[in-house]
């Protein structure tokens, strides 16, 4: 209990419920292991994904004075793996995961998928305990705090860029195919193939889906001509 004292000074919010915050920090290797079903934090990862996403859009709409296509990336580039596991370590979040050995022993606390997951996770838990306000409070602190000259994203977001290369043709789509897993549980890859009406276009690799999907997306733009850095 007294790491999750020091968790709640570091971030400024007191949780009434304490398993909320107790979840939001287990891994699945660490629910597995202590056979906890469902007391992992990827369901709360899921409703946290969908609070930062609203707010990080209701902020970047009253700020910025710009184009629909500018405002969605820059929200990409604050939502996204990359920038998510900035933001986990600056409220040193890695140190107060509970995690199962496996993943103990191989870095855990330090895997960007996994400090971006419970980054998301931890918005959850505020967000059930407190409501909309303190869930917003915490995400905002992140925030750039001049936007204006903050436009450009700070990470590449390959998805979006595809995305918006295939919206110029309104009848094709773009779809990312989960093909395979590789590896132990605490080191797993995951394989995903992105699809342009329904024709492989790319492959990637990566620790996480989201990872695996953003480097398809690349494969898929350098294969169509474009420059992914």
């Amino acid at each position: 209990m007294e790491k999750i004292e020091k968790f709640e000074e570091i971030i400024g919010y007191e949780f009434r419920d304490k398993k909320l915050i107790q979840q939001a920090l287990s891994h699945s290797s660490y629910a597995n292991e202590k056979k906890r079903p469902g007391g992992s934090n990827e369901r709360l990862e899921f409703l946290g994904d969908s609070v930062l996403s609203i707010v990080v859009s209701d902020f970047l709409y009253k700020n910025l004075n710009v184009a629909e296509g500018e405002l969605t990336k820059m929200r990409a580039s604050l939502v996204c793996e990359k920038s998510l596991h900035v933001f986990a370590q600056q409220i040193h979040l890695g140190d107060f995961l509970m995690l199962g050995k496996g993943e103990e022993n191989t870095g855990g606390r330090e895997r960007p998928s996994i400090l971006a997951d419970a980054f998301e996770a931890v918005i959850a838990a505020i967000y059930l305990d407190g409501g909309i306000e303190p869930a917003s409070k915490h995400i905002l602190r992140f925030m750039p705090e001049d936007i204006e000259h903050a436009k450009k994203p700070v990470f590449n977001d390959f998805k979006t860029v595809l995305q918006e290369i295939v919206q110029q043709n309104p009848e094709e789509k773009v779809e990312y195919v989960l093909i395979g897993e590789e590896g132990p549980d605490h080191n797993k890859r995951f394989v995903v193939e992105v699809c342009l009406n329904s024709q492989v276009i790319g492959r990637g690799k990566g620790k996480s889906k989201k990872e695996a999907e953003q480097l398809a997306a690349k494969e898929a733009l350098e294969l169509m001509g474009y420059e992914a850095q």
